[in-house]
């Protein structure tokens, strides 16, 4: 089984107000994305990353990423949006590539044990994707009022990892595509397929890393780690 793994990093993080994009905001002397990285190095069942970069980091020092991390065997630049970007390292990925597994370079918590966890799901199930159930209350609004209040019962908030098995994945983008239907995560794209999703139970710890805040969670998380 050949697994190989898309890692979205070329958004510009505008909402966290710095002056370089989020994935390379420092802790602990290293980018975040290095981060996200380190993990998937450590994964047993990841053979290797495609990352995804804005297109002016790319030619800026895109060269230095695919150096500095065997893992990384492949770098290419995003698209308008972040679907644009994975379908981008989804038409990088080598050749018998069986299943396909992508998670947000800003999200440097995950595990090896949660990759790999997907992998294995998706290898059975055809598709499967981190999340979490959900604890507050959540209140649908309309014009700044309470309009109800939605029942938790059955609701997850998604994360990444998340696994497809390559052929899935290819139909879902495909479908997509011809549709003109752009998801929110590729986990979405299969649900629009008609195909059914597996769930595997992720961690408020993987935090994805989008406000000056989440910076200085992450910092205080790296701290109770060490």
């Amino acid at each position: 089984m050949k697994v190989g793994a898309i890692i979205p990093a070329a958004g510009r993080g505008k909402r966290i107000g710095a002056s370089v994009a989020k994935q390379f905001l420092e802790i602990q002397g290293e980018p975040l994305l290095h981060h996200t990285l380190k993990v998937f190095a450590s994964s047993k069942l990841i053979d290797y990353v495609v990352l995804v970069m804005p297109k002016s980091d790319l030619n800026e020092m895109g060269d230095d990423w695919l150096n500095k991390y065997e893992i990384v065997r492949g770098v290419v630049a995003g698209g308008e949006q972040r679907q644009d970007s994975v379908y981008n390292g989804f038409n990088s990925l080598e050749k018998a590539t069986d299943i396909v597994v992508i998670h947000d370079g800003v999200r440097p918590f995950t595990t090896p044990k949660m990759i790999d966890t997907v992998v294995e799901e998706a290898k059975q199930h055809g598709s499967a994707i981190t999340a979490i159930p959900v604890s507050d209350t959540i209140k649908q609004v309309s014009d700044g009022f309470v309009k109800q209040t939605v029942p938790r019962e059955g609701l997850w908030r998604v994360q990444t990892p998340q696994a497809f098995q390559y052929g899935l994945l290819k139909q879902a983008f495909k479908k997509a595509k011809e549709d003109s239907y752009y998801g929110t995560d590729e986990g979405g794209l299969i649900e629009y397929l008609g195909e059914r999703v597996k769930i595997v139970l992720g961690s408020e710890r993987n935090i994805k890393i989008t406000q000056k805040e989440d910076l200085a969670l992450a910092k205080n998380i790296f701290l109770s780690i060490k």
